[in-house]
């Protein structure tokens, strides 16, 4: 790659890092060309130039999330420990919470902006891809699992740490344990 494209990718790079941290602190709806160049620290007319609309600026920080978030996700899941699991969704809705928050603003974005929808399927769409279970149902579920235990932890008056969050998770990479009580009901 030459050195005049590498350092547009560079920009481009930095201009969609921007866009996140203007999603962080402001939501969705303080993402402008003009807001994201600031945060940046380009001319204003660099956002437009490698970015022709806020949809595009949108869907190319969707997919840096996604890329990012499944190799997150999938060097903890090899890891494999309901403890390191717990560690990080704790982390993602303490100190990380305004990270997370933004990412999954982006993603409900998508149910109301049709061109956004397949940049946020991407990230589950990359961990089946890498991962391949034997149980895609399962594999799915756990990580339905988790967007719900995160979603419950953002709204959550105090945010469960992991301690909190181990059993849960651990129940969910091994099933029921024989000895836990059962209600009639079950």
């Amino acid at each position: 790659m030459d050195g005049r494209k590498a350092r547009g990718e560079k920009k481009r790079r930095a201009i969609v890092e921007a866009t996140l941290r203007v999603i962080e602190r402001d939501g969705v709806s303080g993402v402008t060309h003009r807001s994201v160049a600031r945060e940046a620290g380009v001319p204003t007319t660099a956002p437009t130039y490698y970015f022709a609309s806020l949809d595009d600026l949108l869907i190319a920080t969707l997919l840096w999330v996604a890329e990012e978030l499944c190799d997150d996700m999938l060097d903890i899941i090899a890891r494999g420990t309901a403890r390191e699991i717990a560690s990080s969704l704790a982390r993602a809705v303490n100190e990380n919470r305004a990270r997370t928050l933004a990412e999954y603003e982006l993603y409900l974005l998508a149910g109301r902006r049709p061109e956004l929808k397949a940049a946020a399927r991407r990230w589950l769409d990359l961990a089946v891809e890498v991962v391949r279970p034997a149980d895609p149902v399962a594999f799915r579920v756990f990580l339905a699992a988790i967007d719900g235990l995160l979603i419950q932890g953002l709204i959550a008056d105090v945010a469960p740490d992991e301690d909190e969050l181990e059993p849960i998770v651990s129940f969910l990479i091994c099933g029921r344990d024989d000895s836990t009580p059962r209600t009639s009901e079950q």
